[in-house]
């Protein structure tokens, strides 16, 4: 490994953590800065392209944040990163604490891409492999699958 693979290794590292401690705090601009300009958001079965439609996008998840909501913590585990030139593949597990206890894991399939202003996200795909039942967001797709209706 060479001092450009650490380099570049190293601000793949803090793109990712930006993009986890923005989204906590409620700083979706910053988070969004995170993709390039014609960079990608998929989760919950639907694509979203470009910075400002992925700011506008996490801002009204299910139409409004549960009130309960008062600490969201999105923590990173194991991560591999693939580096070839200015583009790269890694796929990196993650787990959501709340206020209330663990509340979501699942996996970021991510493609990035080295920009003017340094490495960015060309795609990120969230891959949701669990959710508990007492959770403080709206249900989630859970390995794919779409939440049951909600019961009136």
């Amino acid at each position: 490994m060479d001092m450009q693979e650490l380099l570049d290794r190293e601000a793949i590292r803090a793109l990712m953590a930006q993009y986890n401690i923005s989204g906590d705090r409620g700083r979706l601009d910053r988070l969004a800065a995170t993709f390039a300009d014609d960079g990608v958001i998929e989760f919950g079965g639907e694509r979203t392209q470009g910075p400002a439609a992925i700011a506008a996008r996490l801002g009204t998840p299910g139409g409004g944040k549960n009130p309960a909501l008062s600490l969201v913590r999105h923590n990173l585990t194991t991560s591999e990163v693939t580096i070839d030139g200015d583009t790269a593949e890694g796929r990196t597990y993650f787990f959501v604490c709340t206020n209330s206890g663990p509340d979501h894991q699942g996996v970021y399939v991510d493609r990035l891409k080295r920009t003017p202003e340094g490495w960015r996200f060309a795609h990120r795909e969230v891959r949701i492999d669990w959710q508990a039942e007492t959770t403080l967001f709206q249900p989630l797709n859970v390995r794919g699958r779409a939440p049951a209706p909600a019961k009136s």
